[in-house]
């Protein structure tokens, strides 16, 4: 069911036959809009704030910054935009680095223009696109990586003991179901729980909040 007002768009890419190309592709849609792009994270960080776009579509590398570093600021700035990161490259870093700075997508420019259209939809309905074999992908990494060693967080002493329970159980890859089966909890109140954990911690995700937990839980390799 369309909205009644258009998704609200704003395009940085540093390429102008890009912007271009994907300002035509969105203006065919009736239910979506461009309010504004830009070719620099300077000037995208400048002119977001005064758009107030529901998606932001940010080209990963740029030549004075990357869209990652506009996400996490546009994140902080405006919670109610969503980001999705645009890449040329498949990039194992950049990917988690879209992920804890609150991206919702992560698209490859060769993708389908109906792909694209697709996920913007998605992500200004409040879904994620990070693909859970991604973020099994990270997971992995994490514990694979020697040098990482536990670090005190002061946002853990905030969580009651039945949040960090259910943090672990996140970090272990339950479902909201799942979780409460093994609490024996009221599914309603594992997601009630989830928020609170979230909120305490400063996170957006499900996903942000595996990776707190497992980066803060490794043992020094």
């Amino acid at each position: 069911m369309p909205c009644s007002d258009p998704i609200r768009l704003f395009l940085l890419d540093d390429h102008e036959v890009v912007r271009r190309g994907l300002i035509d592709l969105v203006e065919m849609e009736d239910d979506m809009t461009v309010v504004g792009e830009a070719g620099t994270t300077a000037s995208a960080l400048a002119r977001i704030p005064a758009t107030r776009p529901d998606v932001a579509i940010l080209d990963a590398r740029l030549p004075d910054g990357s869209g990652i570093e506009v996400c996490r600021e546009i994140r902080s700035m405006l919670p109610a935009t969503r980001c999705l990161i645009l890449t040329s490259y498949d990039d194992n870093d950049a990917l988690f680095a879209a992920v804890m700075a609150g991206a919702s997508g992560f698209l490859l420019k060769e993708i389908r223009g109906t792909t694209i259209v697709d996920a913007i939809r998605q992500v200004a309905a409040g879904k994620s696109l990070i693909d859970p074999a991604v973020t099994g992908r990270l997971l992995a990494r994490i514990r694979d990586e020697e040098s990482h060693q536990e670090r005190p967080d002061p946002r853990i002493a905030s969580l009651t003991v039945r949040e960090r329970q259910v943090l672990t159980l996140i970090a272990d890859g339950l479902t909201n179901r799942q979780i409460g089966e093994h609490l024996d909890l009221a599914e309603k109140t594992v997601k009630n729980h989830v928020s609170g954990v979230l909120a305490k911690l400063g996170l957006d995700s499900r996903t942000q909040a595996a990776l707190f937990e497992v980066q803060r839980s490794v043992p020094p390799g």
